[in-house]
Formats: C-alpha cells, structure tokens, sequence
C-alpha cells in the first residue's frame, strides 16, 4: 500500500506544485495575451493534423502487422515502436538528414519542387507524427488481435470485397482502439518538443508550440512559462477526461 501510495504521490505532487505555483491574479490577462493564443493556436492545429496522418498511415500498418503473414513481422514491430524509446532529439536529427534541404530525400524535393520541409509549419507536423504514430499503431493492432476473424471471414462467403470488409465489419469492430489510439497520439504530438525544435526550429506564429514557447518563457518569464504549461494540462485532461470510457475499454 505504501509504494502506491508513493507512487501517487510521485505523480501528482509536481501538478499540485504547478497549481500551487501559477500566478492566478494575472492568469486571465496571460491567457487572452496574443503569445498564448498564437502558440495554442499552432499547436492544436498541427498536432490535430499529425494524428490524421497517423490515422491514415498507422491503421493500415497496424492491420499489416496485425493480420498479414509477413516474414520478419517481429523484426518490423520493432522497428515501429523505435520511436517510443528513441530520444525525441535523435528523432529531429533523422528527420533532418533525411527530410532537411541536403538530406537524401530532402534534396530531391527542394531541388525539383523548390519545396523545403525543416523549419517550416509541415515540418512541425511531420516531426509529431514521426513520434506519435506508434502509439496509435500498438493500440490499433492490440484491438485488431481481439477481434474475432469470423466476422470477416463471414463477411468474405457472403461476397463483400476485402475494402468493404475492412470498412465495414473490420474497422467499426475495433474502433475503440483507434479512439484510444488516436486520443494517445494527439496528446502526444500536442506535448512534442525535442524532435519539433531540432527539425522545424524555433520561430513564433510558424513553429513556436506550446511546449516551445513554455522552454523560452521559462528562462525570462517564470509566471508565463506556468500559465502556458496550465494551458497544455487543462487541454490534456480534458481530452483524456472526455474520451475516458473509451480510451479505457480500448486500452483493454
């Protein structure tokens, strides 16, 4: 009982510290400031747009790594799930050698598109799907294990095309997962900070997020860095606390 409690403990005391801590005189003026908003505003935008891409590339990579017969399908999970356990710099700096100007895709697409990713808005983007997609994919997989098989396959007999059974009796069937999913990787790209600075740099109104903006506030403005650090955990609570029933039922 004591370790629980502990580890309650562990995890709470530092939200009571930054309840405790937040200049709640002024909070009502630094929240309505044009910084805070701006940055909200980038960071909802872009890491709504990483979860649908996460959505559109992970749920059919989870179902390949669910169902397919692949050699080396062990090896290829793994390979997925790098991103969990990779330093999210390490991210930035292999996003940048491949997607920057002079990387080896990079090049090719500033050289015939004039089209640069790295410090731009996409590359914010594209760095919190990079770190977020993998969270969706072991949800989704994890719900796709569950499923029972017979229901496709009943769907196959009847004549239903392999599209139309996944749309129609594959996907509803596991649609909690990819809530579930889909809540964990928007919450995740949402709190992205180490790949987003690395690969799409710093710069307010293009690629300054929340988490960006509370790393600056925090080293001239202790009180703004708190308030937008409120901020993030009000969203993130309030997005698990509306979706809890099913994120638990598809966590399980």
């Amino acid at each position: 009982m004591v370790p629980a409690v502990c580890g309650l403990a562990f995890l709470l005391v530092p939200l009571i510290g930054l309840l405790l801590r937040a200049p709640w005189e002024s909070l009502p003026e630094r929240l309505f400031s044009a910084e805070v908003g701006q940055a909200l505003q980038l960071s909802l935008l872009c890491a709504t747009l990483a979860t649908l891409i996460c959505l559109f590339l992970g749920i059919p990579l989870a179902w390949l790594l669910a169902r397919a017969e692949l050699p080396g399908r062990g090896l290829i999970r793994a390979l997925v799930t790098v991103p969990l356990v990779l330093p999210p710099v390490v991210g930035g700096v292999a996003l940048l050698l491949v997607l920057g100007r002079r990387g080896l895709i990079g090049r090719y697409l500033y050289e015939w598109f004039g089209f640069s990713l790295p410090f731009t808005t996409a590359g914010v983007v594209v760095a919190e799907a990079f770190v977020a997609m993998p969270f969706l994919v072991i949800s989704v997989e994890g719900a796709l294990r569950a499923a029972d098989p017979r229901f496709e396959e009943a769907a196959a007999t009847l004549g239903a095309s392999r599209w139309l059974t996944f749309r129609r009796v594959t996907l509803p069937s596991v649609m909690p997962g990819v809530i579930a999913g889909a809540v964990l990787c928007w919450s995740r790209a949402l709190g992205e900070f180490g790949a987003t600075i690395t690969f799409a740099g710093n710069f307010p109104g293009k690629t300054t997020t929340m988490p960006l903006a509370v790393y600056l506030a925090l080293e001239s403005d202790p009180d703004a860095a708190i308030v937008l650090s409120l901020v993030l955990l009000m969203v993130s609570v309030a997005v698990l606390v509306a979706l809890r029933e099913r994120w638990i039922r598809g966590a399980v």
